[in-house]
């Protein structure tokens, strides 16, 4: 293209928005979805919000180490920077290759993320990005480098100028500007810059040698050593300060040959395996896990089924019941803070709502416990992978120094589903069966998120990262440290790369040959459509993996049965009622109790229900020892009956009432005999139970209609809750339809700010709507009826929220105008005292 057919550079970022594309405009808005929210009123507010201080900051943030590196160059170059000069700052004067092949597509990203603009002749770093990038004093360049010599020498006196100049073997000049550039000139110019440094001492070297990389500031006496002199005689160093000296960019830059970076990096690490393994052996490890995964979320809300731990007033469980809870589930206290987050993410535990407020199941922990276990196990991962509350935080304190509790307030980080998807997006990218060296997933992870708040910021994203490899082991999303087949699939990805013959493992500890170091393409977040679909999908590839329930134990004549593997939920239930879990693992054992015989009498059952259901279940014949101790149980057991009086004990045999009378151990139950058969006490009838049954009788519980009560184990749920909305990191990226509806309003709005007016109308762009009485409105209005001419207008709708409208109008009747409306691409009708004003446009607009 010829310079003449050439479009004319933009002169604002805004001229180089309004140049792209409907494609490009939408790659922009996806890539920084808070200049969205809410949509622009045309390209010149886009701009201008894409400019500001927090939407610059947020955009750095989520560049990669490259691109922000490039970001950082261009913040030291020349305003505006051609694309050579750049190429000098990242490749240098040895032109690394690598850097000139990733050069242009980090451009091309800071382009479209607006950071960016201008043609290759002109690029220009958006203000606010060079003011975070620049340096200063106060906040020195990532890049090491100080200021210009133009920058550091103002305020310097002209004489002190010319001493410098002449020093360092210039002619002098008669004017500061002019003295100052031909000593740029000269820091810019290799070869009289060697031949100057050649003369150098090798003390003054030394100096320089230890600015170089940065800081570049240091500090002098009033009365400078010899080789801080000779420096500073001849303006490679340069006074910023009494006391302190900096070394110029420009001297710098040559003796970095060229480059702004000391190691720029263009290339993202590679995730390295650490070992290879059989991928069934990975799925059949995963699968393993996932199957303890669902066992301990239904223990831990077996064990809060009657109602758990008490809420505490801040929120959460306090540290005690979390203790609690980790014995009982038989795991490390961390571990036990993620299986009643992730229950807690999945809906299926909630607090109750009551005066007396305690953690509890939820209606949907019933529905979620009548689905197949691959369901289960999708439920609960789908929660893991969308959740924010962050599990491994628990124990730690927040920024007021509180401890932070399970369950409670704080824990809330926007940034860990994104930091799990990428994790599993790295393991999906090796080839199956490869489990990473988790430090080189670290090393990617900063690579692609180099730039955070702060270093406790850069820590936490590399905590969650660490703690997502290990709870994706635990939830048996990988086996033994490699991504599983329904892990993969969870993410949608496709399949994996898979080693060739000379790469084919041979054992777990094998290393992945070099020409397997796959580098994955990023796979995008799924929508929550995408997401329940390749959830369904990961279900199906674990269920065949799953062990079958089964439906007998083997009973023991020491009053134990064994399970050798999981039980069917209607004998697992039953057994859980009729005996304690006595040892846990591969195979169950429950332990057979006098008090475990009673709950389940207690629960309705008679001794020949339990005989029967044993017989039936036991794949070997039912001990005596076991028989005995039923029948026994359930000889004595409702011999004793307890009802409301406060409460009452009553029974056939008053032998038994004057041996409970006698015993000490009543005195605190307050009884005293009614009659013969009747005893009265001021306990409630629960504390009664209690008390009889710590003396070794075995009462029941009866109605205020005389039979015995059925307390089964059942259930104390909470209202229906909703499981917790994660905490969103920043905008959501908008749907097509979003973006869409987004770019024809911009383009809309952008028409009718940039359309010219005619002479005396408001100027364009002003962001002003036209101003006219409503007599002189209606004749323009009319009159361009007749004229068919196209009109400028400002309207303000029933939300009270201004815009600006190219129309066309057809018709103007009973107090509205109907027009063709050029913005919004269609017919509408407008009240006619809704429009502020209106102009004609000039007769050469578009």
């Amino acid at each position: 293209m010829s310079t003449e057919d050439r479009p004319p550079a933009p002169r604002s970022l805004a001229e180089a928005l309004r140049a792209r594309g409907d494609a490009a405009l939408g790659a922009l808005l996806r890539s920084r979805p808070d200049l969205i929210t809410p949509v622009p009123t045309d390209l010149t507010q886009l701009a201008t919000r894409a400019g500001t201080r927090a939407s610059v900051v947020r955009a750095l943030e989520r560049l990669d180490r490259f691109a922000l590196q490039t970001a950082e160059a261009l913040a030291v170059a020349a305003d505006p920077a051609t694309y050579g000069e750049l190429l000098g700052l990242m490749a240098g004067d040895d032109a690394d290759p690598a850097v000139v092949a990733a050069l242009p597509h980090a451009v091309g990203l800071l382009r479209e993320q607006a950071l960016v603009w201008g043609d290759d002749d002109r690029l220009r770093l958006v203000r606010t990005a060079r003011e975070l990038l620049a340096p200063s004093p106060q906040h020195p360049s990532p890049t090491g480098l100080g200021p210009t010599v133009q920058e550091a020498t103002a305020g310097m006196s002209p004489g002190r100028i010319q001493e410098i100049v002449t020093a360092a073997g210039l002619a002098s000049t008669h004017d500061s500007v002019s003295a100052v550039t031909a000593l740029a000139g000269l820091f810019t110019d290799r070869a009289r810059m060697t031949a100057l440094l050649a003369d150098a001492p090798a003390d003054s070297l030394d100096v320089l040698e230890r600015l170089v990389w940065g800081p570049p500031y240091g500090q002098v006496t009033h009365d400078p050593a010899p080789r801080l002199r000779w420096l500073l005689d001849r303006g490679l160093l340069l006074p910023t300060a009494p006391g302190t000296v900096v070394l110029p960019r420009e001297v710098a830059l040559h003796l970095r040959r060229g480059l702004a970076h000391r190691a720029p990096e263009p290339v993202p690490p590679v995730v390295e395996a650490a070992a290879v393994h059989r991928p069934q052996v990975v799925d059949s490890a995963a699968a393993g896990q996932a199957y303890t995964a669902l066992a301990t979320v239904e223990e831990l809300l077996k064990d809060w089924d009657e109602g758990g731990p008490a809420v505490l007033r801040a929120g959460g469980l306090s540290v005690r019941d979390l203790k609690r809870t980790a014995v009982a589930l038989d795991v490390p206290e961390p571990a036990a803070a993620f299986w009643v987050e992730l229950a807690y993410a999945a809906g299926l535990i909630a607090s109750d709502g009551e005066a007396d407020e305690r953690y509890a199941a939820t209606p949907a922990y019933d529905e979620w416990l009548e689905q197949p276990p691959a369901e289960r196990w999708s439920r609960l991962v789908t929660a893991w992978l969308a959740a924010t509350r962050t599990a491994g935080l628990v124990g730690g304190r927040d920024a007021k120094d509180r401890t932070l509790s399970a369950l409670g307030p704080g824990l809330d980080r926007s940034a860990a589903p994104e930091v799990r998807h990428r994790v599993l997006a790295l393991l999906a990218g090796l080839p199956e069966g490869a489990a990473p060296a988790a430090g080189t997933v670290l090393a990617r992870l900063r690579w692609e998120r180099p730039l955070r708040g702060d270093r406790r910021e850069d820590d936490l994203r590399g905590r969650l990262a660490e703690w997502a490899l290990s709870e994706a082991e635990l939830l048996g999303v990988t086996g033994r440290g490699a991504l599983s087949a329904q892990g993969r699939a969870l993410l949608g990805a496709p399949a994996a790369p898979a080693p060739g013959p000379e790469g084919e493992p041979s054992g777990p500890g094998d290393k992945l040959p070099v020409h397997h170091q796959h580098r994955p393409a990023p796979l995008a977040p799924l929508s929550p459509a995408e997401q329940a679909v390749a959830s369904a999908a990961a279900a199906r590839l674990l269920a065949p993996l799953l062990p079958e329930p089964l439906d007998h134990v083997l009973l023991q004549a020491d009053l134990t049965a064994v399970a050798p593997g999981p039980l069917q939920r209607p004998l697992a239930d039953m057994l859980g009622v009729l005996a304690d879990v006595e040892s846990k693992g591969g195979a169950t054992v429950y332990r057979f109790t006098p008090g475990s015989v009673r709950r389940a009498l207690d629960a309705g059952q008679a001794a020949s229900d339990l005989h029967a259901f044993l017989a039936a279940h036991s794949r070997t014949p039912v001990p005596q020892p076991l028989a005995y101790l039923i029948d026994d149980v359930a000889r004595r057991h409702g011999h004793l009956r307890v009802g409301a009086a406060s409460a009452y004990v009553r029974c056939d045999d008053d032998a038994v009432l004057s041996e409970i009378l006698a015993d000490k151990r009543s005195a605190g139950l307050g009884l005293r005999r009614l009659a013969p058969t009747v005893l009265a006490a001021q306990a409630d009838p629960a504390g009664l139970l209690e008390g009889l049954r710590a003396m070794g009788f075995a009462p029941a519980a009866e109605s205020a209609e005389g039979d015995v009560l059925i307390t089964r184990a059942l259930a104390h749920r909470t209202p229906p809750r909703t499981a917790p909305e994660p905490v969103p990191d920043g905008p959501p990226v908008p749907d097509d339809t979003l973006l869409a509806a987004a770019l024809r309003a911009i383009r809309a709005g952008d028409l009718a700010s940039t359309t010219p007016r005619k002479p005396g109308t408001a100027p364009a762009g002003n962001g002003e709507l036209p101003r006219t009485g409503a007599a002189e409105t209606l004749a323009t209005m009319q009159a361009a009826v007749l004229t068919g001419e196209a009109l400028w207008i400002g309207y303000v709708n029933a939300e009270g929220a201004a815009s600006q409208r190219v129309i066309a109008p057809v018709r103007v009747e009973g107090g509205f105008v109907t027009a063709y409306d050029h913005t919004a691409d269609e017919v509408r009708t407008y009240p006619l005292h809704r429009i502020t004003g209106v102009a004609e446009l000039a007769d050469d607009a578009g």
